[in-house]
C-alpha cells in the first residue's frame, strides 16, 4: 500500500518564506505570547528562533513579529495582523495541498513509477550514464556494502559502496536507486572474446552509435532489455574491435566504479 506525504513551502519569485515549520512557529507565538515558550513547543532553539523570526520579518517588508514588555519569561511577544493572515492563508493552502497529495495516491501504482521516473529526471549530474534500477540484494562487509542492482529486462548491476553510505541513503532490497557510471570508466569488450577481466559487471548489448574523435571515440551501446550506456575508447582501440553499428559488445566496469543515487 503506497503512502503519499507532500511538503509545502511558500517562495515569492527568488525569495523563499518557507514552509510548515516556520508557520507553526508563528502559530506558538500567537498562542503563547512568548518567542522561548513557542520554540520550545515547535522543538526549535531560541536563537534558532529568532533568526527564523528575522529571517521572516526582512521577507515580509514589515514586521510580522513585534516585542512586548514583560509577558512570559520576561519580555513577550505578539503576532502583526500582516502575520495572523499569513498564517490563515497557509492553513487555506495547506488544505488544498492536502487534498492534492490524497487525489495523488488515488492514481494507483502507475503513477508512482512515473513520479519515480519524473523525479530522476531533475538530477543532474556529470556521469554520462544514469542506469534506473531497484536494489536487488544487499551484501555487508566490514567496510564496504556490495549492492546488487536489478535492471530494466533483469539484467544484474553491482556497485560497492561504503557502509556509512549505504546507511545514509537507505540501500535495502526493493529501494529505487540511480547508478552512475562516467563513460571513461566503461571499457568495451567482444563476446566470447575469452578475456579474464577482474570487473564485475558484464552488460551486452549492441552498438547503437559511433562518434569517433581525433584520439577518442564514444561507443553508445543499447543493452539487452533496456537502456543505454556509453563508453570512450582510444581510436585505435575503435579500429582493433572494429567498432561500428549492429555489432555485439559487452560494457564492462567495475562496481567501484558505480556511484548510487536516491531522489528522496
Amino acid at each position: 500500500m503506497l503512502h503519499y506525504e507532500g511538503s509545502l513551502w511558500l517562495t515569492d519569485g527568488a525569495r523563499r518564506w518557507g514552509g510548515i515549520d516556520r508557520v507553526e512557529l508563528l502559530a506558538q507565538i500567537a498562542a503563547t505570547g512568548s518567542i522561548t515558550a513557542a520554540a520550545k513547543a515547535v522543538g526549535m532553539s531560541y536563537k534558532g528562533a529568532w533568526d527564523a523570526v528575522d529571517t521572516m520579518n526582512n521577507l515580509a517588508g514589515e514586521p510580522l513579529v513585534v516585542r512586548s514588555a514583560g509577558g512570559r519569561g520576561g519580555g513577550g511577544a505578539r503576532l502583526t495582523p500582516r502575520a495572523e493572515r499569513l498564517i490563515e492563508s497557509f492553513r487555506r493552502i495547506e488544505t488544498e495541498h492536502r487534498r492534492f497529495v490524497d487525489r495523488l495516491a488515488a492514481l494507483g501504482d502507475n503513477a508512482a513509477d512515473d513520479l519515480h521516473m519524473l523525479r530522476s529526471f531533475t538530477m543532474r549530474t556529470s556521469a554520462r550514464n544514469q542506469l534506473a534500477g531497484t536494489v536487488a540484494r544487499v551484501v555487508e562487509g566490514v567496510v564496504n556494502d556490495t549492492i546488487e542492482i536489478r535492471l530494466p529486462g533483469d539484467a544484474c548491476l553491482v556497485a560497492t559502496v561504503t557502509r556509512e553510505s549505504a546507511a545514509s541513503l537507505g540501500l535495502v532490497p526493493g529501494r529505487a536507486v540511480v547508478a552512475l557510471v562516467k563513460a571513461s570508466w566503461v571499457m568495451v569488450g567482444l563476446p566470447g572474446d575469452g578475456l579474464r577481466l577482474s570487473a564485475s559487471n558484464r552488460l551486452p548489448g549492441t552498438v547503437s552509435h559511433v562518434l569517433p574523435g581525433a584520439v577518442n571515440g564514444e561507443v553508445s551501446i543499447a543493452l539487452d532489455g533496456g537502456g543505454n550506456i556509453a563508453a570512450i575508447v582510444t581510436m585505435e582501440s575503435l579500429h582493433t574491435l572494429e567498432l561500428a553499428e549492429g555489432k555485439r559488445v559487452v560494457a564492462i566496469f567495475d562496481a567501484s566504479s558505480v556511484i548510487l543515487g536516491v531522489t528522496d
